[in-house]
């Protein structure tokens, strides 16, 4: 039941309390609202001015914003490649449609267009090959300024009418929320709320709460449903390493002191093969070189194997670049690309496939102004890296390859029989003598057309005006180079001039041996080869004579292999930015024919640039025809690299000799014996020979002096020639 209140009773001596009038000092509601809105306004304000200067970009987002960028080029490039392949395939058959209905096509043409097309996709396999490395500082800033103008570009524009725009923008790049705030007819009121709560400059932005996130969250309805907790089935797997696992194996090594912490640029990631990269500097006190050398230490501390992680310098000397794989990436052997795609490559410039890296990229070896060293024991898998370098050379036309085997046997046989060999001969230490002459006379040659072009070294546009590149491979080089061998000191003493100072003229060398040591690459020589491959070997000694002194202690020691396998070394190449373990690509002949088969098809495409060998005027086989009298273009006469009389490259003297033996054979046939004198085989010759004339070209065809031959019914013996002597040098001549 209600009752009244009592009045209260006015105490004597007491005076009455003031009584105001409801609501005095109270603001109005209409205060209250513009007290507010000012409020608000001034966050939004003081939030959009970060916005535009990108507070919320943190060097872990600007990664991320440079990475994307070079992904979203590196794919625009490779598309425009592909369009480039797919027109050049239809411009190609096109004409050959038209050549084979009888339209008049000069061959020339055809041909051309088919070079361009097999250069355009090689173009393209280089291109698909290539990995999209870590961006540098430079495109990390720009990304992050690309950013900002991009938000200014929006305030500039005008499309910042909508708060829930703007407040959906801010919030993505803060919170990750996406855009779509505005498309929900509730998102008005949050995307206000986003720019207008209250700010705290350099603090992310707080979470909406579950109510707002009803509200505002896009809904995307090409996505089923998930249980609340699990982990959408196209997400990203989890990290194989934690930030803790990685700043704690660095730790165990000693690279960051207990004081001391990395700074993660790029988090671990998982990619779809289940390798996990991270980007992070290091203290200020070490560098990225330091952590390589400690490479197997590192393997260690991360529970993997030294061939399972790739440290690489990603910009600074403190920025680290880590990938990390659960399996060996060389356990299993991969065949050359070149098997897939044999096609004409510009070696000068992309270089020729011989080996993959941990990572899996393809290692492309340029010969341009390298000179290589490829050493190993025995069994190591040398000739196979061998192999891949001269196989992938003969696609390109331009090189010479030129083949000084250190074996008596047919491994480099191929090369000649299918042509692609300028030069190949088996061991002759005088014949590599006057080969290595050649060369340097062809480089005083190639210098004076240099100089007649104004160019000072050898440069793409010109290399088919100096000759092409030559290209001198020596198997075996302590055939040639150890102490006690024939010509020693002259051949190193040439070796040394060559590879001082004739690449630049285009004239490079690639030596092969089995026995990496001082006395046989000594280091006049090796300081020349600046791209070396150091396969298994017995000793940090010998790792060194390949790989230069020092290498086993900044951690590229070829004689720790575990486990060894066919091809695996170290391979430094500074022009091509490498300096890891790679693998040779496998290329068998034996058993598969592989490398036939590519010679086969470095052939044709040779044929068709003129550059097999005989269908050019090689200046130096002319050398070495001169020098010798014998011939080694594509192996000598019977292609197998044993020298000869080619037929085709005799001179007038020489034809002239082999007229003079053919008739004393014939003059043999007509007195009926195997013996006869000089002076009365050059009156069967006729013609107007005489005993001395005939004397003359019979001693400078091979045949020797006269000997004392017995003449069937004389009493004394007499000076003159036996039948064998001038059926051989004949034979020699003629190249049988």
């Amino acid at each position: 039941m209600a009752t009244e209140t009592e009045p209260i009773e006015q105490q004597p001596g007491i005076p009455p309390m003031p009584v105001e009038p409801p609501h005095a000092h109270e603001p109005s509601r209409g205060d209250r609202i513009k007290a507010a809105a000012k409020e608000q306004h001034g966050h939004a304000t003081a939030r959009i001015k970060d916005w535009l200067a990108g507070g919320d970009i943190d060097d872990v987002t600007a990664i991320q914003l440079a990475t994307d960028a070079k992904q979203r080029k590196h794919d625009a490039k490779l598309a425009q490649q592909q369009r480039i392949v797919a027109e050049a395939h239809a411009r190609f058959a096109h004409l050959k449609a038209r050549a084979e209905s009888g339209e008049n096509v000069h061959a020339g043409t055809l041909a051309s267009l088919g070079g361009r097309v097999a250069a355009e996709e090689s173009k393209l396999a280089a291109l698909q090959a290539t990995p999209v490395l870590p961006p540098t500082d430079r495109e990390i800033n720009a990304a992050r300024t690309s950013k900002k103008a991009g938000r200014a570009a929006i305030v500039a524009g005008g499309s910042l009418g909508s708060m829930s725009i703007l407040g959906g923008a801010i919030e993505q790049a803060a919170t990750g929320q996406p855009m779509l705030l505005a498309a929900l007819g509730t998102a008005a009121g949050y995307g206000w709320y986003l720019v207008s709560r209250p700010f705290d400059a350099g603090q992310p932005a707080p979470a909406p709460t579950t109510e707002m996130q009803t509200l505002a969250a896009p809904v995307d309805l090409t996505k089923p449903e998930t249980q609340p907790g699990m982990r959408a089935f196209d997400a990203p797997p989890p990290p194989a390493l934690t930030v803790e696992e990685l700043e704690q194996a660095l730790r165990n090594i000693g690279e960051v002191k207990p004081n001391e912490q990395i700074q993660i640029l790029a988090v671990p990631q998982r990619d779809k093969d289940g390798n996990t990269t991270v980007v992070f500097d290091l203290p200020p006190r070490t560098k990225v070189a330091n952590l390589v050398k400690k490479i197997e230490e590192f393997a260690g501390a991360l529970g993997r194997d030294s061939m399972m992680i790739d440290v690489t310098k990603a910009g600074t000397e403190l920025r680290t670049s880590l990938w990390m794989t659960d399996r060996d990436p060389f356990e299993e052997a991969r065949p050359s690309p070149l098997l897939k795609a044999p096609t004409q490559i510009d070696a000068f410039k992309d270089g020729v496939p011989v080996a993959w890296a941990k990572r899996g990229n393809t290692i492309r070896l340029p010969i341009s102004i390298s000179n290589i060293a490829i050493g190993g024991g025995t069994r190591s898998g040398k000739g196979v890296g061998a192999s891949n370098l001269a196989v992938g050379s003969t696609f390109d036309p331009r090189i010479n390859l030129r083949v000084v085997a250190g074996k008596n046997n047919a491994e480099w046989n191929p090369y000649a029989a299918t042509g692609n060999a300028s030069t190949y001969f088996k061991p002759d230490p005088h014949r590599l003598a006057a080969l290595l002459d050649a060369l340097i006379a062809d480089k005083d040659r190639r210098e004076r057309d240099l100089d007649k072009l104004g160019k000072s070294k050898l440069v793409a546009p010109v290399i088919e005006q100096i000759g092409g590149i030559e290209l001198l491979i020596i198997d075996e080089l302590a055939t040639y180079t150890r102490p006690g061998k024939p010509l020693r000191d002259e051949i190193l003493e040439k070796l040394v001039l060559l590879a001082s100072v004739a690449a630049g003229a285009g004239i490079l060398m690639a030596v092969i041996t089995q026995y990496p040591s001082a006395d046989v690459f000594p280091n006049e020589l090796a300081v020349n080869f600046t791209t070396r491959w150091a396969m298994r070997v017995d000793s940090a000694r010998q790792s060194n004579a390949i790989l230069g002194d020092g290498s086993s202690g900044q951690g590229r020691d070829a004689s720790k292999f575990d486990p060894p396998r066919p091809g695996l070394g170290w391979l430094v190449n500074p022009f091509a930015g490498v300096t890891d373990k790679a693998r040779s690509f496998d290329l068998d002949e034996d058993e598969r024919g592989e490398i036939t088969m590519l010679l086969e098809k470095a052939a044709k495409i040779r044929e068709k640039a003129g550059r097999l060998a005989g269908q050019w005027d090689d200046p130096i086989e002319k050398h070495l025809l001169n020098a010798t009298g014998l011939s080694s273009a594509a192996g000598g006469p019977k292609r197998d690299g044993v020298p000869g009389r080619n037929i085709l490259h005799h001179t007038s003297e020489q034809r002239m000799q082999m007229d003079a033996l053919r008739g004393c054979l014939i003059a043999m046939n007509d007195l009926g014996r195997d013996v006869a004198q000089l002076d009365e085989m050059a009156e069967l010759i006729g013609d107007g020979m005489t005993e001395e004339r005939l004397g003359e070209l019979l001693r400078a065809a091979g045949a020797g002096g006269t000997v004392k031959i017995t003449i069937p019914g004389r009493p004394n013996r007499v000076n003159g020639y036996k039948r064998a002597p001038i059926a051989d040098a004949l034979s020699l001549l003629e190249g049988e």
